[in-house]
This record gives structure tokens, sequence and C-alpha cells, in this order.
């Protein structure tokens, strides 16, 4: 249903180093990118290497701030190792822990999912949902 999703971010520079590290440890990499020092209308497209972007990050200094209560959006994860993965690497890029690493047998019996706020405070989760 969704072609993609966009996010406002405080720091472009910042948010790119984040977004790099903890979606490419899901096998996710920047598809287009538009950064300009020290400008206005930059952002940086995620995806799948050869493919569109399904996740934008757009410099909004002035007027970003993430969604309210409830909201938070998923990544698919490979593997359950890739979820602790994006745990681990949106922590050491300035991400904060929001739920470990873990089963979450009240989604579904096989439901591994790691929960993460970005440095702008948008909730992200990684998410695999196969027996290993």
């Amino acid at each position: 249903m969704l072609h993609h999703a966009s996010l406002g971010v405080s720091d472009i520079e910042r948010s790119a180093a984040f977004y790099d590290a903890a979606l490419g440890a899901l096998g996710y990499v920047r598809v287009w990118e538009d950064i300009r020092p020290g400008q206005t209308g930059q952002a940086v497209g995620y995806g799948l290497a050869g493919g569109g972007d399904k996740l934008a990050i757009k410099h909004r200094p002035d007027g970003q701030r993430p969604a309210g209560p409830g909201f938070h959006l998923a990544f698919a994860a490979p593997n359950r190792q890739a979820v602790d993965r994006f745990h681990a690497a949106a922590i050491a890029h300035g991400g904060d822990d929001n739920g470990g690493p873990g089963l979450r047998p009240h989604y579904g019996e096989h439901y591994y999912a790691a929960f993460v706020m970005d440095p702008d405070g948008h909730a992200l989760e990684a998410v695999c949902k196969s027996a290993i």
C-alpha cells in the first residue's frame, strides 16, 4: 500500500549517519541523496540496493517533531541476528533504547523485534517473524 514514508530530521548529517548504520544492519542502503551542507531542502532516501526509496529523511531544522504516541515505523529484518545488529548500531549512533531485541510472543509465536528512538525521537522497530 505505501510507496514510501518521510521523516523530518533536525540534523541531516547526524541522522544520515544513524540511518546508514541502523538500516544498513538490515540490508537497506542509501538509494539517493541530496546533501548540501549549510543549505535547506536536503534529504536522503533508503531502500534495497538497486530499488527505489521506502524511507526518506528530510532536513527540517526549525519545524521537525516526531509523530505522536502510538506511531512507529517497523522495518523488516531478514533474520534475528539482523534485528540484534539494528539495535546495537542504532544505540551506537545516537539512538535510544526503547525495547531490546527479543521475542514478543504477544505479537506472534516467532515475533522477534527491537525498538529504538532515533536522534530526533522517531520511534523505530526492526522485526523478524521467522523461527530462526
